[in-house]
Parts: structure tokens; sequence; C-alpha cells
């Protein structure tokens, strides 16, 4: 994997194997420079945001496990620090209440 896809194959893994509603895959490596794990280029830390159904009952221990086995390869490799928001679409749409009133 060569630098500048790592989060395009995230994407494509994580809406392969969740469907999700929403996803978001941020590329957080600029705020670490200088930090372990941190290389010239970047894609090293990231922030996955993600709203799936693939997550009704499960534990948010059990959706993060889920993440981490759908993206192995890259956890194997370029990617140092992955950060997650996992929501079912009744969490969301429960947030997006709270944030409108």
């Amino acid at each position: 994997m060569t630098a500048g896809t790592v989060a395009a194959a995230m994407e494509r893994k994580l809406e392969q194997a969740l469907a999700p509603d929403h996803l978001a895959v941020v590329d957080e490596s600029d705020r670490h420079g200088g930090h372990a794990g941190a290389r010239p280029g970047g894609q090293t830390h990231f922030r996955v945001e993600i709203v799936s159904a693939g997550f009704d009952g499960r534990s948010r221990l059990e959706r993060q496990r889920l993440v981490y086995q759908i993206l192995s390869e890259e956890l194997a490799g370029p990617v140092h620090a992955l950060s997650m928001t996992t929501r079912t679409p009744a969490e969301a749409a429960e947030d997006n209440e709270k944030h409108i009133k």
C-alpha cells in the first residue's frame, strides 16, 4: 500500500463490510508530527466516524473489535494509531435530536 491510498483503502473496506449510513475517515497525521509512529507523508494516524446497522446489538468493545478486524491489514502496516466513533443509526438519530434541541 503506497502513501495516499491508506484512507481510500480503509474507506473501501469499511463500506464493503458494514454498508454504513455515514462514514468519515480523517487523516490526523499532521497533528502527530514528531510523535511515535509518525512518518513523513502522513497516513499513520486516523480518526474514523461510522454509523452502521451492522453495529446493532453489539457492545462498544465488539464494534471496535469488528473495525479492527476489518482494518487488520492497515493496522499491521502503515496505520500507527486509530481512534473511532461507532454508532448505530438509532444512536446517530438520537444524537442528532439532542443537537437540534
